[in-house]
Formats: C-alpha cells, sequence, structure tokens
C-alpha cells in the first residue's frame, strides 16, 4: 500500500507538478529547473528529489553535471499519473510561462555545480 500512496503524496505539491511538466520536455540539471520555475536551488533540488525517490523521474550524472528526466520505466499508473499531470497542464498559463522559461535557461556553470554539492539532493527526503 505504501508504493501505492508515496506517488500520490508527491503530486500533491505546485511546485513538483510544475517540475514534472519542464521535463517531459527533455532533460534538465537543477539550474535550469531554478530558472524556469523561478525558485530557489534549494527548493530546486528538494523537490527533484522527492519526485525521484517517488519513481518519477530517473536522474544520470555527465561530469559533474546531475541531470533529470521521466523515468520511462515507471509502473503503469505512476505513467498514467504523469499523462494526467501533463494533460491538465496543457492549457495552463503558469505551465506556459514555466515552457517559455526552461527554452531560456541556460546551465550556469561552476555555480550551479557548487550549489547542487551543497544542496540535499544526495540526503533523501520524505513528503
Amino acid at each position: 500500500m505504501r508504493d501505492l500512496v508515496k506517488p500520490f503524496k508527491t503530486l500533491c505539491d505546485e511546485t513538483r507538478l510544475r517540475m514534472l511538466n519542464l521535463l517531459t520536455a527533455g532533460e534538465c540539471c537543477v539550474c535550469e529547473v531554478m530558472q524556469a520555475l523561478e525558485i530557489s536551488q534549494s527548493r530546486a533540488s528538494r523537490n527533484l528529489r522527492i519526485l525521484y525517490d517517488a519513481g518519477f523521474l530517473k536522474m544520470r550524472k555527465e561530469g559533474l553535471w546531475a541531470l533529470y528526466s521521466i523515468n520511462e520505466g515507471m509502473v503503469d499508473y505512476v505513467q498514467s499519473l504523469v499523462e494526467a499531470v501533463c494533460k491538465a497542464l496543457a492549457s495552463n498559463a503558469t505551465a506556459k510561462k514555466d515552457i517559455e522559461r526552461l527554452r531560456q535557461a541556460r546551465r550556469v556553470g561552476l555555480a550551479c555545480i557548487e550549489d547542487m554539492k551543497k544542496s540535499n539532493v544526495s540526503q533523501s527526503v520524505t513528503t
């Protein structure tokens, strides 16, 4: 039952819904998510980790970068939740602005990497 509850609890946050919507557009690092959603590094890292822990995201390392993307290996009902979120946000003005800002976002280099090392991305966060 716990595996069923965790994805639903994860999605009860606006920031995480917006992040899922962004990541359906493609792989992002923390600094790109920060810029697109206009949020702090700690908030971006914490919420990406929650989405990762719930199975929505996968993370890969490219050099010093941690890049997040939608996990294609999700169980069926979790994949259905992602599809429902994207469908619900398709006409949402805030979600559209997020995607526009993502198109302008840039990886900011060492400052982003330094912030990621200091963040709680490596720590487990519960909802």
